[in-house]
């Protein structure tokens, strides 16, 4: 009587496919990336001031008024009108702005009176850090 024995296979784990799909995932993630900041497009004025000191304020969560160069005012990434906003921010403690470097002065300035008289919070202008240009000669 012949017992037949099949061959043992072999078995392992090919990474040559896995290698690759994690490459493509870096790249799109590389690239996709730089795109996910805030979801309002704002062109921030450049200026050299110290960048914020959040450690004191790390337990609160700062409202974020995002006004674009068409004047649109946006609250976390939601747009809003000024009643609205005026609701909104009587409970906030921080809030940061960040206007459009194209936007008239009288809207930014219309927005911290809001801002002023709706309670008591922590007002900050944001914008971009400019890298200080020395001539020396």
């Amino acid at each position: 009587m012949k017992i037949n024995r099949k061959a043992k296979a072999n078995v392992y784990i090919n990474v040559a496919p896995l290698v690759e799909v994690m490459l493509v995932l870096v790249i799109i993630f590389m690239i996709t990336a730089p795109t996910l900041n805030v979801g309002v497009q704002v062109n921030l004025p450049k200026t050299q001031a110290a960048s914020l000191n959040n450690a004191e304020n790390s337990s609160i969560k700062p409202l974020i008024i995002s006004i674009n160069k068409f004047g649109q005012i946006y609250l976390d990434d939601i747009p809003i009108d000024l009643n609205a906003l005026i609701t909104k921010t009587k409970i906030a403690k921080v809030v940061y702005v960040r206007g459009d470097e194209g936007l008239p002065y009288g809207k930014i300035m219309e927005i911290m009176g809001i801002l002023s008289t709706s309670g008591d919070c922590k007002v900050s202008l944001i914008s971009e850090h400019q890298q200080s240009q020395v001539n020396r000669g």
